[in-house]
């Protein structure tokens, strides 16, 4: 994704619009795996709760769908390519693919709560990487952050005890936060 137009948008110098588009690319690639991430966990979950986590999935797809557009669109307003392919997606990401099958309704949610984390950490540090250059990323990215925590916060409410604690705590990998949760 260095590909960039001569321009950018005004205020910015170009090597400046690079670097924000170059930071939305990974948090493009990251929507748009968890998009696909939550729609295989959509159709692999079963067990107890499971309509109410089945339903609970889809709106959440269908805003991380739309996360990826409008960053896809920021991309492409600072002159850059946003690209969205499979290939590029796989060749780039910094993280391993999703690694539960069909699984019981806390196992999923479990490794969700992983994966959830992984995403908003990486929107915070692009948060941080773009704010002082680029207000409207920063002001974009913030505004995907908040609902992005809440959604979070709807799994984790699923792993959570009365005491506050987190089934998951202390899981480095989803096939281990899937059996702490279960």
């Amino acid at each position: 994704m260095t590909d960039i137009h001569t321009y950018t948008v005004p205020g910015l110098k170009a090597d400046e619009g690079k670097k924000v588009a170059e930071a939305l690319q990974d948090r493009l690639n990251a929507l748009n795996d968890l998009h696909l991430t939550l729609k295989h966990i959509h159709w692999n979950v079963v067990g107890p709760n499971f309509i109410a986590v089945h339903e609970m999935l889809d709106p959440q797809v269908d805003t991380v769908r739309g996360f990826a557009d409008d960053v896809a669109e920021r991309i492409a307003t600072l002159g850059a390519v946003a690209t969205g392919t499979p290939g590029a997606l796989v060749k780039n990401r910094t993280w391993n693919e999703y690694s539960i099958g069909r699984a019981d309704t806390i196992e999923h949610l479990g490794a969700l709560d992983l994966v959830y984390a992984g995403v908003i950490e990486g929107h915070r540090a692009a948060i941080t990487a773009t704010g002082k250059i680029d207000p409207v990323t920063e002001d974009l990215l913030i505004g995907q952050s908040g609902k992005l925590e809440l959604f979070h916060w709807f799994v984790r409410a699923h792993l959570e005890n009365s005491g506050g604690e987190l089934s998951t705590r202390g899981a480095k990998t989803e096939k281990t936060a899937a059996k702490k949760a279960s």
